[in-house]
């Protein structure tokens, strides 16, 4: 059963279990299976709840488009009464809710069994997973030596090693689109507003923060985002309405395109020669799919650099106002922080009420300018981080300098130049798994759209996919890991 379990995404397991060849619980056995015989050596699922998927199993699943497939829910937002979280920290451990998120509502609904929760950094800050909570790193089974990613490391480790064929993650500078480039897989941020974020939350990091999907295939990711599609009741931000659906666009074909090819950082600088292959491969790609394709060099004046202090502010006072709603006057233990969160603290101390409105300014002005930008071209297409998948340790988050930890010499915003910037401006974006180093390390390449234009982003993502499929190279990794 194993082979079937591994040898399907979601959509192929759920067709299976629709059809009555293997039932629900067969296939949670699995995931259980391979959660016992692969997460030692990846730290990457945490907090197993196989009582609470048992008993959905038993009291009968809606009829979904997922019906039955085992899911694993990110440490870190997803609220669910019967799915306690750590948020990534020692400070949280354990953190009941007395709610249903309207994210989960809709993931239940869809008919996915969630069994547990996957490792987070502490409160999703950084492109690593080395959070103190979980007793050590997790690590990316491409090679346990280099990072799986982050935020959501946990759920990119744990789909690309077959523990389960999705999972949920979330993105406010990357967190989806980081761990897919570290671990193979897709992963798309849509526009911003797209999916429910309450009713915890009106909005995430100055509306920077958006759920997404860790996933194998598009035909997953694409299913995923149609099942929780559309803000919450009272949500303060609606996006573009879409003509149709995401599963809808996968099938329709791109029309012929205008793709700004930038095989550097956004600001000019060189990234590693395997990123840039990679840009370089997949704008050979699109010349050849009909697509008019151009290098790029963005204008000064688009001025990323203030972006990224902005986006560093804003994130700071986010992390303090979390800690502090759990504290809620209590003296703070530092020791139950990390460095970096420590740091964040620091710094959120230095910024008044107006300098953190005259940041959300800037993130919006910086949206504007990409915008304008994008009335030339139809497509950015960048690597999705400036060198393959770090060592563990590299950007370990103990560094008590925030500014420095972020934008210093040897910080995240060198190693992650791109994927914050559309969490920015608001965005789609994903990164697609299209090349692999000597080593064997993958490398994402990273497309955005303009504001609204997800179906376009989704229908060009399918064409690429068709075109330079990834599905053996992932299996390859499945069954070299048993």
């Amino acid at each position: 059963m194993q082979d079937i379990y591994l040898e399907n995404d979601a959509t192929g397991l759920a067709a299976l279990v629709a059809s009555g060849e293997v039932s629900a619980d067969t296939l949670l056995e699995c995931a259980l299976e391979r959660v016992a015989a692969i997460n030692p050596s990846l730290n990457a699922v945490v907090m197993l709840r196989e009582e609470v998927a048992r008993d959905a199993i038993r009291a009968g699943l809606p009829k979904g488009p997922f019906t039955g497939v085992p899911f694993l829910l990110k440490d870190l937002g997803a609220e669910a009464i019967d799915f306690p979280t750590n948020n990534g920290s020692a400070l949280m451990r354990d953190s009941a809710h007395s709610y249903d998120s309207e994210l989960f509502l809709r993931l239940r609904a869809a008919g996915l069994v969630s069994f547990g929760r996957t490792t987070s950094p502490e409160l999703g800050v950084g492109p690593v997973t080395e959070a103190q909570v979980y007793g050590g790193p997790t690590r990316n089974p491409w090679n346990t030596d280099h990072t799986s990613g982050g935020s959501s490391g946990g759920a990119a480790a744990a789909v690309a090693a077959g523990i389960v064929p999705v999972a949920h993650g979330s993105d406010g500078g990357g967190s989806v689109r980081i761990p897919a480039s570290s671990c193979g897989l897709v992963g798309f941020k849509p526009t911003r507003a797209r999916l429910p974020e309450g009713p915890g939350a009106g909005e995430g990091w100055g509306g920077m923060a958006i759920d997404g999907f860790l996933t194998r295939s598009l035909r997953d990711t694409a299913a995923l985002l149609d099942a929780v599609n559309g803000p919450d009741l009272g949500a303060p931000y609606f996006p573009p309405p879409m003509q149709g659906t995401f599963v809808q666009a996968l099938v329709a074909p791109p029309r012929r395109l205008r793709v700004a090819l930038c095989p550097m950082t956004l600001s000019g600088t060189p990234v590693h020669a395997d990123c840039a292959e990679a840009v370089e491969k997949t704008g050979r790609l699109l010349e050849s799919l009909g697509h008019d394709v151009e290098p790029v060099s963005l204008p000064a004046d688009l001025d990323v650099e203030a972006m990224m202090i902005a986006w560093t502010r804003i994130v700071a006072c986010g992390t303090a106002l979390s800690v502090r709603s759990v504290l809620r006057g209590k003296p703070l233990d530092r020791e139950l922080l990390d460095g970096v969160t420590r740091g964040a603290l620091a710094y959120a101390e230095q910024i008044s009420g107006a300098d953190y409105l005259e940041a959300i300014g800037e993130i919006h002005a910086f949206g504007r300018r990409m915008a304008h930008f994008l009335t030339a071209c139809d497509v950015l297409v960048t690597p999705t981080l400036a060198a393959p998948p770090a060592p563990v340790g590299r950007h370990k988050p103990d560094n008590e300098d925030f500014l420095d930890y972020r934008t210093g010499p040897g910080g995240v915003f060198e190693y992650s130049p791109f994927t914050a910037v559309f969490n920015a401006s608001g965005q789609p974006a994903v990164s697609l798994p299209l090349h692999w180093t000597a080593e064997d390390l993958p490398v994402g390449v990273h497309l955005a759209m303009p504001f609204g234009a997800d179906e376009g982003l989704m229908s060009l993502a399918s064409q690429i996919e068709a075109a330079a499929p990834w599905w053996d190279k992932q299996q390859q990794l499945v069954a070299r890991l048993g």
